[in-house]
């Protein structure tokens, strides 16, 4: 029996002018998804069809649902539109399945064929009724739900949904840069962003030897959990020691995060524009910690013109952590390996820290030539999914 992939778009359908920009986006990134797979792809304004060896639909349907911009696929048998070959192909589907109930939806986009959906609908209900003993048709709560959508080149038969990642194609919006912490929720951050169609790479800030390379491994493990969603993710490792302890050294002790995290958003934006990103995304959860209360996110936003974005600034870390599972990322962000955010925490850090205050003590020190010469020195690790792939072939 021909079967072929059918992709339904979904939030794309809701674009007008641009609709082809998001399609032609979402095509590129499946074939790219798909390099090592001998497949064809047809797609119009309303659907994508990927013509496949069956033999690859179990390796092929663990790709497609990381890839967003898909909102449903479905394991589809293709006929002619005629009624004959329709009526036949649907025994045939139906012939390999088991059920008690069932219930039938036409969808016709054909309108020269000679019957409605509802008519067609009921047409096909009372031949497999006919010719398919001991099954009833149950409309509300059917063990088998029958699609027919046709079209005036062909018809389509599935059983089968498959739910997708939805959101936008990654590469439909401009790159940002993610500052990746290794804890929870900056992750879920990033795969967030990933579903908006963020392209992302990542910052990395290390304080060895106050930090370990095993803190390092568990980024650079977190950055290939997020390569199922993309194609290429460059993980840039700040060295952020020497201005970590110049922070220390020369600042309020309760202020010290709140120092870190303007000195971060600082080295931030230069990377930004040295890498031709558009926004910061970070972890951050409205009072989830000091540095993450109202009045220290304004604070800290001072120094940068960035738009800074926080994906799950809204949700609570239960709902954090139920995403983190989801895309696999949990296990590793638990691991015993301490970032420089966590390390040097005081005991009572400013919830409501005094813009004026804070600009008094980073004159202090020197830090505009400590951060020019931490950008001189990044250390960029590029992660490919083909390569990952690849490791495991």
């Amino acid at each position: 029996m021909n079967q072929v992939i059918l992709i339904k778009y979904g939030e794309l359908t809701t674009k007008k002018g641009n609709r082809n920009f998001f399609i032609k986006t979402l095509t590129n990134n499946i074939e790219h998804k798909l390099n090592n797979f001998n497949i064809k792809i047809v797609k119009d304004l309303s659907r994508m069809l990927i013509f496949f060896n069956d033999n690859d639909f179990s390796q092929i349907n663990a790709i497609l649902k990381n890839i967003f911009g898909i909102y449903t696929y479905h394991l589809a048998y293709i006929t002619n539109t005629n009624i004959e070959d329709i009526s036949q192909k649907i025994l045939e589907v139906l012939s390999t399945k088991t059920f008690d109930t069932f219930k039938v939806e036409v969808k016709r986009s054909d309108k020269s064929f000679p019957y409605d959906s509802p008519t067609f609908a009921k047409n096909i209900g009372a031949l497999i009724l006919k010719n398919i003993k001991n099954i009833k048709v149950d409309v509300h709560n059917p063990q088998l739900l029958l699609k027919v959508e046709i079209t005036s080149k062909n018809t389509y038969i599935y059983t089968d949904t498959f739910k997708g990642s939805g959101g936008y194609p990654v590469g439909s919006q401009p790159r940002a840069l993610l500052m990746l912490s290794g804890g929870i929720d900056s992750p879920v951050a990033g795969y967030l962003a990933l579903k908006r169609g963020v392209k992302l790479d990542c910052v990395y800030f290390e304080a060895i030897p106050h930090t370990s390379l095993n803190a390092r491994q568990k980024v650079i493990t977190l950055t290939k959990k997020l390569i199922n969603y993309t194609d290429t993710i460059n993980l840039h490792i700040v060295n952020f020691t020497h201005l970590q302890e110049e922070i220390y050294k020369n600042c309020h002790q309760d202020y010290v995060i709140t120092i870190m995290r303007r000195m971060m958003y600082r080295i931030m934006e230069k990377l930004a524009k040295k890498y031709k990103a558009y926004a910061i995304v970070n972890g951050e959860s409205i009072g989830q910690v000091a540095s993450q209360t109202l009045v220290s996110m304004q604070v800290i936003n001072k120094v940068t013109s960035l738009p800074i974005i926080r994906p799950v600034a809204c949700l609570d870390k239960l709902e954090i952590i139920d995403i983190a599972k989801k895309i696999d990322t949990y296990e590793t962000s638990i691991l015993p390996y301490e970032d420089c955010c966590t390390i040097f925490v005081p005991k009572h850090p400013v919830i409501n820290p005094n813009l004026k205050l804070c600009e008094e003590m980073e004159k202090n020190f020197d830090y505009e030539t400590i951060i020019a010469n931490i950008i001189e020195n990044i250390n960029t690790i590029k992660i490919r999914d083909i390569e990952d792939i690849n490791e495991l072939l």
